[in-house]
């Protein structure tokens, strides 16, 4: 105020000096009192506003308060009324558990009262027990007592004392006993044996359904064919400087005859003479024979022929299913693709023999490996039995032990002739199935003249017994048929008759598999109607 004072004293003073401008002066005064007006004015509307403004921040906190206060009272009356819940709940609870706890004290009470009188009871029984076993001993006493008599009475009327009785009781038994073991064991020795010959009859003709083979095809003797008679000649060569270089390099006999477009070779070693073979059928297709082309194929025919012998003892090998073959047993089996028994290739011959002891041998319940290993490696002797001395057997022995073959597969090779007694299941089966594969039609073959002597021996034997009226040797010399006069062989004598002469046939003849022998006894009664 004092400051508003000041300023407008200090206007009138300037205004007075200059005197001019009272006009403007008093418009200024007028604005300033104007001013001042306004300033009072909102001062009062701001006092004002404060004092409305004061009014309503403490109606706002009494408001507050009495919230809090209403808030406030309706949490105590909640935290009450929950803690009233709360105390109702645990009183019932407990109420509950008490019931429970009443409850249980109740059962135990009851079990208690059970087992009183259980126990109660077992007393009683006890001592009725206790009782009955006075009785029963006084019993037994009793018995005791008469049995006691019982015997003095039997031994005075018998004559024997009791161990005398006993040992002739005894005695009497063990006779008994013996006879019907005896006779029990007649009939399952006669059960077991016709038991064993039929599943043996089968299991044999199994094994020969499930393995079929080709029949004989092979010879010892190789023939070339030639294009003509006059190859013979270049063959032979400038004397004879051809056919001493073939002979030479292929240890093989050349027999030109007069055999038309053909010469043979002959040899012991069946290798050499394939490896003869197919040099002289080369050299036959090139037509260039001289030294040094001879030599020149029978090098490239030998290289031939080990390959051949390799892939055929591998292919033995593949087929029959083995493992763990030495290398040089596989050469060896592949050398017995060359080689012949009685005309029939001997790989083959021992594959069939694999096979059949196989299918046996799983028959029988026994490793199948072994029995095929066994077969295979049987006559493996023959690969090289022109090379060493001694029996093939003998040198299939030697061989199998070489090779770090077991003792089984040893004993198999050396048994499957009979050489030595057959002591486990394998040889025998190898020595069954090497009688089978052998014995089949068409396995074989024999000249002409062998054959024919073999047969008249058959029917030869068969006619030298009483009561043979004529004899026919057939199936190969396989089985004679026998015809007899009835009325001097009867029935039962016929089997007294075929037993004779299948033992002398055994002892007079050799021969593969078995013979069979059959009786044939007939009467006839004729007549006519005229």
């Amino acid at each position: 105020m004092f400051e508003w004072n000041a300023v407008l004293a200090g206007i009138d003073i300037t205004t007075i000096g200059i005197g001019g401008g009272a006009l403007a002066v008093g418009a200024l005064v007028a604005g300033i009192i104007a001013y001042k007006a306004g300033i009072k004015h909102r001062k009062k509307v701001a006092e004002a506003a404060i004092g409305s403004a004061e009014l309503e921040a403490q109606r706002i906190r009494q408001e507050a308060e009495r919230q809090a206060e209403s808030s406030k009272k309706e949490a105590l009356v909640k935290a009450k009324d929950e803690i009233y819940k709360l105390r109702n709940e645990s009183d019932k609870e407990i109420k509950e558990r008490r019931a429970d706890l009443q409850r249980q004290e109740n059962r135990l009470h009851q079990k208690e009262e059970a087992l009183d009188r259980k126990v109660e009871n077992y007393e009683k029984k006890e001592e009725k027990l206790a009782d009955r076993v006075k009785e029963v001993e006084a019993k037994m006493a009793d018995a005791e007592a008469l049995k006691k008599s019982q015997y003095e009475l039997l031994e005075r009327l018998s004559g024997f004392t009791k161990e005398q009785a006993k040992e002739y009781l005894l005695s009497s038994l063990s006779q008994e006993l013996e006879h019907e073991k005896a006779v029990k064991l007649a009939e399952y020795e006669n059960q077991l044996k016709a038991e064993a010959d039929q599943r043996a009859r089968a299991l044999i003709s199994h094994a020969i359904q499930r393995v079929a083979s080709d029949q004989v095809s092979e010879t010892t003797v190789s023939v070339v064919a030639l294009p003509n008679d006059e190859m013979k000649g270049r063959i032979i060569g400038r004397e004879g400087r051809n056919i001493r270089a073939i002979e030479t390099l292929t240890g093989i006999d050349l027999i030109i005859d007069d055999t038309p477009e053909a010469i043979t070779l002959s040899g012991f070693d069946p290798v050499r003479r394939e490896i003869a073979r197919i040099a002289m059928e080369r050299l036959v297709s090139d037509g260039r024979i001289h030294p040094a082309r001879i030599e020149e194929m029978v090098n490239k025919a030998r290289r031939d022929v080990e390959q051949t012998i390799k892939a055929e003892g591998e292919r033995a090998i593949l087929e029959t299913g083995l493992r763990g073959i030495n290398p040089e047993i596989v050469k060896l089996l592949g050398r017995l693709h060359y080689r012949t028994s009685y005309g029939q290739n001997v790989l083959q011959h021992s594959m069939e023999v694999a096979f059949l002891s196989g299918i046996m041998a799983s028959e029988l319940g026994i490793d199948p490996e072994v029995a095929r290993r066994a077969g295979l490696l049987h006559d493996i002797g023959k690969s090289v039995d022109h090379q060493v001395e001694g029996s093939h057997i003998e040198i299939g022995v030697d061989i199998a032990r070489k090779y770090k073959e077991s003792e089984a597969i040893v004993h198999a090779i050396q048994a499957h002739h009979g050489d030595v007694e057959a002591q486990t299941v394998v040889a025998c089966l190898v020595q069954a199935a090497d009688a089978i594969s052998a014995a089949r039609p068409g396995a074989r073959r024999e000249n002409l003249e062998n054959y024919i002597k073999r047969l008249e021996k058959l029917e030869e034997i068969a006619n030298s017994f009483d009561g043979v009226e004529n004899s026919f040797a057939i199936q190969a010399g396989r089985e004679v048929r026998i015809i007899v006069r009835p009325d001097k062989v009867n029935d039962d004598q016929m089997v007294i008759l075929a037993r004779e002469i299948a033992k002398k046939i055994e002892g007079n003849m050799d021969y593969p598999g078995q013979i069979k022998v059959n009786l044939i006894r007939e009467n006839r009664a004729v007549d006519y109607a005229k």
